[in-house]
């Protein structure tokens, strides 16, 4: 498939891409001839990633998120291969909780908030090192509507994607004009990630969205080519809510 396609010349490196949103991402960018490398914690998993994306245009690079050596080893890897890096990804992030908050074990909600939270600026200090600050480029942060309003018993997830808009905001200030920052804030997207969500009940989990049904990767990968397209130039410091219409349920009835 990626052979086909003729290469933008621009550079991608995606977190959390051996599946689901990541993977997504990673597989509109690919379509439109972007170069990409993309993280996760699993060997195996993004081998199969970068098979199915295409090893001709597609590398990986194992670690874990919140850890500033995978950071400057994975932004290390691209600028060898590739030579570049336009465009971050910000999409790792873990959810190993449901509690409510005055429940929350606080080393839990320090661990989300490490992962979903500084891990993201972590990258960002590493591409706008390695590349960003001198040729500019785009950041995207996958954010979530958790982060826009209360969601019971995942509240130390929706407090981390608070933050992380909140980064999106500081970086797109700091970054300027050079580099945009934007972030998108997706309901509940079918992966294995959200599963807990919607397994079993999915009919019942849609019905509340206009659109009637929930989300897949490939409407995260789509908003997200946008922000990191021509098309959006004049796009900084916005968070792109990609939810179905879910959010339209919370006028007066």
């Amino acid at each position: 498939m990626s052979a086909e396609v003729q290469d933008s010349g621009k550079v991608a490196l995606i977190t959390g891409a051996s599946r689901g949103i990541g993977y997504g991402v990673a597989e509109a960018l690919v379509a439109r001839g972007d170069r990409v490398c993309i993280t996760g914690r699993g060997e195996d998993a993004l081998k199969e990633a970068v098979e199915k994306l295409g090893a001709d245009r597609v590398i990986a690079i194992a670690g874990k998120a919140h850890d500033e050596a995978h950071q400057a080893a994975a932004v290390e890897r691209v600028m060898e291969a590739f030579g570049r890096v336009d465009f971050l990804i910000n999409n790792a992030g873990t959810n190993p909780v449901y509690s409510p908050m005055a429940e929350l074990d606080l080393n839990v909600a320090r661990k989300v908030y490490e992962t979903n939270v500084i891990s993201a600026l972590g990258f960002a200090q590493q591409t706008w090192k390695a590349w960003q600050k001198e040729n500019g480029g785009a950041i995207v942060n996958i954010a979530s509507v958790a982060g826009l309003a209360p969601s019971p018993f995942i509240g130390s997830y929706g407090m981390s994607k608070a933050a992380m808009i909140n980064l999106t905001l500081q970086l797109a200030h700091e970054f300027a004009p050079g580099v945009r920052v934007n972030a998108i804030a997706p309901a509940v997207v079918k992966t294995k990630f959200a599963q807990a969500l919607y397994e079993g009940r999915e009919e019942e989990a849609a019905a509340g969205y206009p659109l009637a049904r929930l989300g897949v990767p490939e409407d995260i990968g789509g908003a997200a080519a946008f922000l990191t397209s021509e098309q959006s130039d004049w796009i900084t410091g916005q968070t792109l809510v990609v939810d179905g219409g879910i959010f339209l349920n919370a006028g007066v009835h």
